[in-house]
């Protein structure tokens, strides 16, 4: 696994933009904003041709020109690390434009960005053997006060922090808008994450039955289970090669010629692999086919453990008699391995900042976590 120099202080931080850019509010005030506290800062910046580019569907600009921009962007020496502008719809039409071979002979350099992104911070990963971090995009560090996940992410870059814990409360609906671009997250609801152990403990109700009968044949009833915010009375540990995104953008490149994952599970057997997963737009069926497809792909052969983010169409939905956990787990319970559910990863913010291709090891009592990772 190769990993880029971390950002040195005074270096010069690069912005592309191969999904959509910064040329509507509120991204445009948040960008602006954030290249204003970046610069106080003393960082100078790169602006790629598209950061405000809008001629694009679903992206800043054409496919041509969006490949090429990151790519001349990712291999250009004058930058240290890329950010992106923001998330999209179809950065998966700019990958026959992008020049991996020419990426994976450049110096490897931090990229950061999440959602749509998971084109790029995935296939970095598991193409060209190249640690990318799946995060906040650029606008988002325009906000007038920084939630602290913006300052890991940014501690990340720099190689300050490297482990991640989860933070207390999330974002169900945001205040930002045209109007009011700068708007901080409007943290409203108290953060709880869930589980599904190997032995089949869970503190999921809808989860129980299935869970406890394909449980370990040694099982223990130690947490209490009815309580949603109980721990586990002991650690959760689990460590494996970090990968994953959202996946939407996943189940588009299964099966296309970008999918070299047996490839790199395989490559990787011996560490093993956790995977970090949160879903845009799917719905709750959408996921649990996106989870069958994954699954019978053997994309999970080797897994150690999961990491799920809070799904944006999901929290507190159910759809034919099932809810979000059921949506994801129904798939893992044969691989008696940990799951951890509704995390800081993804679209309902605040989203920790993750190393996809990192070791990491994973820590938790039930309450709470953390992601420790390592660069090698």
């Amino acid at each position: 696994m190769r990993y880029p120099a971390f950002l040195r202080d005074k270096g010069t931080i690069g912005f592309v933009a191969p999904s959509f850019g910064c040329a509507i509010e509120p991204y445009k005030s948040g960008f602006l904003n954030a290249q204003k506290r970046w610069q106080a800062q003393g960082y100078r910046l790169q602006l790629g041709p598209n950061c405000y580019a809008d001629d694009g569907v679903g992206i800043s600009s054409t496919p041509e020109s969006c490949g090429r921009e990151l790519t001349d962007g990712y291999c250009d020496k004058n930058n240290d690390c890329l950010i992106s502008c923001g998330g999209g719809e179809l950065m998966c039409e700019i990958l026959d434009y992008v020049d991996f071979e020419r990426i994976q002979a450049a110096a490897p350099k931090w990229y950061l960005g999440y959602s749509d992104n998971t084109n790029f911070t995935f296939l970095l990963t598991t193409l060209c053997d190249t640690a990318s971090v799946y995060g906040p995009c650029a606008a988002a560090f325009g906000m007038e006060t920084l939630h602290p996940s913006l300052n890991d992410a940014m501690a990340l870059l720099r190689g300050e922090k490297m482990t991640m814990q989860g933070y207390d409360s999330w974002e169900r609906e945001s205040l930002k808008d045209e109007e009011n671009p700068l708007a901080p997250y409007n943290l409203t609801e108290a953060s709880v994450i869930k589980y599904l152990l190997p032995d089949g403990r869970t503190n999921v109700e809808s989860l129980r039955k299935t869970a406890m009968a394909c449980g370990a044949a040694s099982r223990t009833q130690t947490s209490a289970a009815g309580d949603s915010n109980a721990g586990t009375e002991t650690e959760i540990v689990y460590a494996g090669r970090l990968i994953g995104g959202c996946m939407d953008c996943l189940i588009n490149l299964l099966g296309t010629k970008y999918d070299r994952v047996t490839e790199f599970i395989q490559r990787y057997q011996e560490d093993g692999i956790i995977w970090f997963l949160e879903a845009c737009d799917l719905n709750l069926m959408s996921v649990r086919r996106a989870m069958w497809q994954m699954e019978h792909a053997g994309w999970f052969k080797y897994c150690k453990g999961f990491l799920i983010g809070r799904p944006r169409m999901g929290m507190g939905v159910e759809e034919f008699g099932i809810d979000h956990y059921q949506a994801v787990c129904e798939m893992l319970y044969s691989y008696h391995v940990p799951v951890l559910m509704d995390l800081d990863i993804g679209h309902l913010p605040p989203a920790m900042p993750l190393i996809c291709g990192s070791m990491a090891r994973v820590v938790s009592d039930g309450k709470i976590y953390r992601v420790e990772m390592e660069l090698r």
